[in-house]
């Protein structure tokens, strides 16, 4: 049953009584949500290299040992990151090299982006610099 109130605009593709689907825009949102923690990027990254053991982790990411399991599991409920049990030990790896992809480039569009503030830096130092002068 629609719960719009009467009168209310029918959003584009919803104006039948079939099964309301996620657009796919609000669905990156929140993938990009769930990669929006320092401490989950810093995971991916490492597993961006290999598997690691949790204990392995802990130092590299330098969160609590709690803290780090509740960003491990944000990271496998949004499915990407996978567990292996070995002993006791539960190693983590990435489900998809696509993560490891994204990581890259998204380094690559940060770097371009600090190198033309840092141009624009340059700039305005070297225009200060002039302005001074007698």
């Amino acid at each position: 049953m629609d719960r719009r109130p009467a009168g209310a605009a029918v959003p584009p593709g919803r104006e039948g009584n079939g099964p309301v689907s996620t657009p796919l825009y609000q669905l990156k949102a929140e993938f990009f949500k769930t990669l929006g923690h320092p401490a989950r990027i810093r995971v991916l990254e490492l597993l961006s290299e290999r598997e690691h053991a949790v204990a392995e982790m802990l130092p590299e990411v330098g969160i609590e040992p709690a803290h780090l399991s509740q960003q491990l599991a944000v990271l496998r409920r949004a499915n990407l990151v996978k567990t292996r049990k070995e002993g006791s030990n539960v190693y983590y790896s990435l489900t998809s090299p696509h993560v490891a992809e994204l990581l890259r480039v998204a380094r690559t569009i940060l770097s371009g982006v600090l190198a033309e503030q840092a141009e624009l830096l340059a700039g305005l130092k070297a225009a200060q610099r002039e302005t001074k002068q007698p």
